[in-house]
This record gives C-alpha cells, sequence and structure tokens, in this order.
C-alpha cells in the first residue's frame, strides 16, 4: 500500500529542513513524497534538490519523490497541485513546473485507490515508524471494512520555543463539531478518491478550505473516519491558520451561510453554545446535578408552582 505524501512550501527553508527530514527518517519505504514549492527565493529549493538527489542515489529508502517550483496563488492551490499529482491530473515535467493532464478523467481512472496525507512545511511524523504503524492499522482495518479516513493524534509545538501545547486526539463525527473544530489534516490518511467525489479544497479561501472539505464529506456527507490512538504528527502552531484566528472565524461563517440552510443555521445558532455547556458538564460529571434541577424545574410547573 502506498502513502503520498504531499508537502506544501514557501519561502520556510528551516521548517522544510524539518518535514524533509522526518519524512526521509522513516521505516517504511511505501512512501511518495510530493513536494510543491511556491517559488521560493530563500534556500528552499537548494534543500529539495538536495534531497531529490539523495532518492536518486538510493540515501532515501522511499518509493518515490516528485518535486516542482513554480508560483501558486495560495495555500490551497499548492495542496491542489499535490493532490492532482496523486491522481494522476497532473505531471511534473523535466523543467519541475507542473502541468495538467489533457484527460482529466483518464487521470482519475489511473488513481490506484490509495491515501494521501498533507504534511506541510514546518511539521513533522511523530516517530520514525509512524508511517508503518499507521498502514499496518489500514491493512488490518480494510480486511473488515472500507476506511476511507484514518486518523490519529496531532501534537501541537511552538518549534520556536520547543514548547508542547497541546494535543489532539477523537473528535465526535456531528455538524455540532465542525462548527467550531474540526479534524486536523496532517494526522489523516484521506483515500485518494473521496477528492474525486468531494471535489479538491475551494481555493477561494485563506485559511480553512481543509476545514470546509471536512465539513462537506463528514459532517454533512457519508465519510465515517476511523481513529486510532497512534501520536501521528507534530503540527508547528506559528502556521498562519493559529495566528489569524479572526480570519478563520469570518471565513468559516461564509462557509457555514453557504452550505447551511437559514433554518438549521438559526437553530445552531441559537442552541450551539448550550450544547457545548451541556458536554463541559458531562466531561466533568456534573451532568447529573443539571438533569436533578431540570426534574425539579418541571415537576413544579406541572403543579402550577412555576409558569412553563
Amino acid at each position: 500500500m502506498k502513502l503520498s505524501i504531499i508537502t506544501i512550501n514557501y519561502n520556510n527553508a528551516e521548517g522544510l529542513q524539518r518535514t524533509l527530514d522526518s519524512v526521509a527518517g522513516q521505516t517504511c519505504p511505501d512512501i511518495e513524497h510530493i513536494i510543491v514549492d511556491g517559488n521560493s527565493t530563500d534556500n528552499s529549493l537548494a534543500l529539495i534538490q538536495d534531497y531529490y538527489r539523495r532518492f536518486l542515489d538510493g540515501q532515501l529508502h522511499l518509493q518515490n519523490v516528485l518535486w516542482l517550483s513554480e508560483p501558486d496563488s495560495g495555500i490551497y492551490n499548492a495542496m491542489n497541485k499535490g493532490i492532482e499529482i496523486a491522481l494522476g491530473r497532473r505531471i511534473v515535467n523535466s523543467f519541475n513546473r507542473s502541468e495538467l493532464v489533457e484527460d482529466r478523467d483518464k487521470g482519475i481512472r489511473r488513481s490506484t485507490g490509495d491515501y494521501i496525507q498533507i504534511l506541510n512545511s514546518g511539521d513533522v511524523l511523530a516517530s520514525p515508524d509512524v508511517t508503518a504503524r499507521m498502514l499496518t492499522s489500514l491493512d488490518h482495518l480494510n480486511q473488515n471494512a472500507d476506511v476511507e479516513l484514518l486518523y490519529g493524534n496531532m501534537i501541537k509545538k511552538d518549534f520556536s520555543s520547543g514548547k508542547i501545547i497541546g494535543k489532539s486526539g477523537e473528535v465526535e463525527y456531528s455538524l455540532r463539531q465542525y462548527y467550531s473544530a474540526t479534524l486536523n489534516h496532517d494526522c489523516c490518511y484521506i483515500r485518494q478518491d473521496l477528492f474525486c467525489t468531494y471535489g479538491l479544497y475551494d481555493e477561494s479561501l485563506s485559511i480553512v478550505s481543509d476545514w470546509k472539505w471536512f465539513l462537506q464529506a463528514i459532517g454533512l456527507g457519508h465519510v465515517k473516519p476511523v481513529y486510532v490512538d497512534v501520536d501521528v504528527t507534530v503540527f508547528d502552531a506559528n502556521g498562519v491558520s493559529e495566528t489569524n484566528l479572526s480570519l478563520r472565524n469570518q471565513e468559516r461563517r461564509i462557509v457555514l451561510e453557504s452550505l447551511l440552510p437559514p433554518a438549521i443555521l438559526r437553530d445552531y445558532d441559537l442552541h450551539a453554545f448550550d450544547a457545548v455547556q451541556m458536554n463541559r458538564l458531562r466531561r466533568h460529571r456534573l451532568y447529573g446535578l443539571v438533569y436533578l434541577l431540570e426534574r425539579v424545574l418541571f415537576k413544579m410547573e406541572k403543579a402550577h408552582l412555576l409558569k412553563p
């Protein structure tokens, strides 16, 4: 089973070096590494070329390495280029520029049904054997079920200070979950054909297009993610989505208004916060007190001691 790891980069040589080293250090050879550089002007291109030379010389035990360096229109345009390469819709020419194949449908048919992981410049794989462990999990799970999306844990780290900020784990599969949060795509293995079913990332959005994609595929669609308790990636907490919360919330609202019927969105706005509070009470085993109070109020209303 082949995993296509897609790394996008623009003028982040320091972070890119971390990412390349973590992929090169994997014990699993069933990795195709696709590097999409946005025509960087720092030392990134030299790092990528050296990485590719090491692959050609047999120093990197990877199945394949493809790279391109050309201008793009943003983060999701770069990601989409990598996904299209994994799907066979786009090729990398001898000048390390990309070209769409003429017959896009033919490209889709060349898709092998393997999985895609997005590991952006600056993020790293959590351990040298994590890819092997995740692919082994997929092999076992696919014997009994059709796994479209497998995910594990993501550790959030401030690489400048070395401080671990947090760690994500299993998440709830509901519309309410995607109202405020999402899966973290860097710790997800997404089966390639899902990008044919639900499309590529929306390039009109700056920082929440992956959130929109998961909302459509999981929150509103039929994809059922499978969770394994494995630390998959270490995420660079200094990324743009973590440092521009105002834009993130603004874009999320635009997406919700475009995808949800107005009546559902109104109900959601009215009740979502209450539901979050109740979940917090359940988590801290205080829900019983709330339930008891509600029952007392119900009895008082029934006895006409309070107005319903």
